[in-house]
């Protein structure tokens, strides 16, 4: 039994409630000593658009629900639903979510919510994707979304990070899609993943502004132009509030709208949270 489960009512466990389903933890991978990613059941009626977020959470000191948002990992379609999350010693969540087993329960939302959909967006030929941190989730939902390579002629992942090992999924994201049946000869043709690392030796060191500003990012895969262009180009964004600010000022500036659920604009910003 976990750690955390030592404040629990033993004989009760967790109880769901009008907004809350109790979910179990199907298995977690500890990425390094900041991240780690798990997987929890999925009830027969939650429905969510890829790249939305939802609440979920343990129980607190009260015993009552302590929740945050996550944004699911998992393509809408899968049978579990997946999280990446940050460990935090003393955080009053993830100081107990990062010791989660295998069997464990965990709270869950009935209601997922976002703006980093599809719906947001209008019409475009080239989809940029700009991560930093566990900004990734919602990406890894969107990148294996049929609809997604309809929608756009390319589909392209910026991932950027301090550390090689805050990497994650960087093995097994390209291995993940190939081997997708819904989506892996369209992401054959129109997803290009690009990792960044800032801090440490890697094959690319640039932070995403520097590689959008010097060319650098627009490689013969993604074709022409080489610069973003609000006629052609739409952009999702998710990570630190250093980055979203930078890139809302940049992008204003340059002539893009933002969207939102209402209405559809060249670039969307998950506000309701940041890494």
């Amino acid at each position: 039994m976990s750690e955390f489960a030592e404040i629990l009512d033993e004989t009760t466990g967790l109880q769901p409630n009008k907004v809350l389903t109790v979910e179990k933890v199907q298995w977690v991978k500890h990425w390094n000593d900041r991240l780690f990613s798990f997987t929890i059941s999925r009830p027969s009626s939650f429905r969510f658009r890829s790249g939305e977020f939802v609440m979920i959470g343990l129980p607190g000191e009260s015993k009552k629900p302590l929740l945050r948002a996550y944004s699911v990992a998992s393509p809408s379609y899968a049978e579990e639903l997946e999280f990446l999350s940050i460990k935090v010693e003393n955080g009053p969540l993830t100081s107990h979510l990062q010791k989660i087993k295998e069997g464990d329960e965990i709270y869950l939302g009935r209601k997922p919510t976002g703006t980093l959909v599809a719906d947001t967006l209008l019409p475009g030929k080239r989809l940029f994707l700009l991560a930093t941190g566990t900004g990734l989730a919602p990406f890894l939902s969107i990148i294996r979304d049929p609809d997604i390579y309809d929608r756009f002629e390319k589909i392209i992942l910026v991932h950027s990070v301090r550390r090689v090992s805050d990497l994650a999924y960087y093995d097994d994201l390209v291995n993940q899609i190939a081997d997708d049946p819904l989506v892996s000869e369209e992401a054959a043709e129109q997803f290009t993943y690009i990792p960044t690392v800032t801090r440490e030796e890697f094959e690319r060191t640039s932070r995403i502004n520097t590689m959008i500003e010097d060319g650098s990012l627009f490689t013969d895969r993604i074709g022409l132009p080489k610069k973003l262009d609000p006629a052609t180009d739409r952009l999702m964004l998710c990570g630190s509030m250093d980055m979203i600010k930078d890139f809302e000022k940049y992008l204003n500036e340059q002539g893009f709208k933002e969207g939102s659920n209402s209405e559809p604009g060249d670039f969307v910003i998950e506000r309701a949270f940041v890494d």
